[in-house]
């Protein structure tokens, strides 16, 4: 049952990131990947690591997701990480998504950092949500 819950909110997650024009606008096409080509053009966010708890009460079942978001950049300095971090944010943060099968509950950022990867050149960003998702009987 977490497993199904998890899919459906990375597909939402998805969508909803593909579907916002700003962050469309701010890595200049659309590209969001869960795993991104050889060859992709920066910038581009990939959906990364994801953990489920199960979250489930006395009389409820639930899943606590913690998702985990890269933004992968090129960009001289680090404001462009930090700009589609901030969409993404926006875009996210205490919003409603629509899940298959699901019912998201809450969706909170916890933190994000941008850094300069080892080869010098890209700047990453992380962002991480939790998200408590119910099956919808």
């Amino acid at each position: 049952m977490a497993t199904a819950a998890g899919w459906a909110l990375q597909k939402g997650l998805y969508q909803a990131l593909q579907a916002d024009p700003a962050l469309i606008a701010l890595l200049g096409a659309p590209r969001i990947y869960d795993d991104a080509p050889q060859n992709a053009q920066f910038p581009y966010v990939t959906l990364s690591q994801t953990q489920i708890r199960d979250w489930s009460t006395g009389t409820e079942t639930g899943a606590e997701h913690t998702v985990t978001l890269h933004v992968w950049s090129r960009s001289r300095g680090k404001k462009q990480a930090f700009e589609v971090l901030a969409a993404i944010q926006a875009l996210l943060h205490d919003q409603t998504l629509p899940l298959e099968n699901h019912r998201l509950v809450n969706m909170r950022h916890e933190f994000s950092q941008v850094r300069r990867d080892p080869d010098g050149e890209t700047y990453h960003g992380i962002a991480r949500f939790r998200a408590v998702t119910e099956p919808v009987i």
